[in-house]
């Protein structure tokens, strides 16, 4: 808003040059930038961030809404809130319900992790 930085994704042309114009080119350190307005920080953008669930394109479909805890099985667990890699001409999954998967033995730069607790 107002020209103002939420998180950290890819300005530029993507994938030719980040001009980093909120101020990082590649991972931004936690807090860099406002919470949300659950004072929650970095749920969106920077990294994508692992979550305990094994990740399943409709298991969310049939579950509660409230406090869901994911497929109990599965390949491949998901990752949430996309990366500063995201822009607009790419996978505009910079979003705090943007799940996408990964296998667990898989590794990256813009891949890191998301604690949370029971509420």
């Amino acid at each position: 808003p107002g020209g103002k930085h939420m998180c950290n994704i890819w300005q530029g042309v993507f994938p030719d040059r980040d001009t980093a114009e909120d101020g990082f080119a590649g991972t931004a350190p936690a807090r860099s930038f406002e919470p949300n307005g659950y004072g929650l920080y970095n749920v969106a953008g920077n990294v994508w961030e692992w979550q305990s669930d094994w990740f399943s394109p409709d298991y969310h479909r049939a579950e509660p809404r409230k406090n869901p805890t994911g497929a109990t099985t599965g390949v491949s667990k998901s990752i949430r809130g996309g990366s500063y890699l995201c822009h607009d001409s790419y996978c505009n999954r910079y979003r705090v319900a943007a799940r996408s998967s990964n296998t667990p033995d898989s590794s990256t730069g813009n891949l890191g992790f998301r604690c949370v607790v029971d509420a």
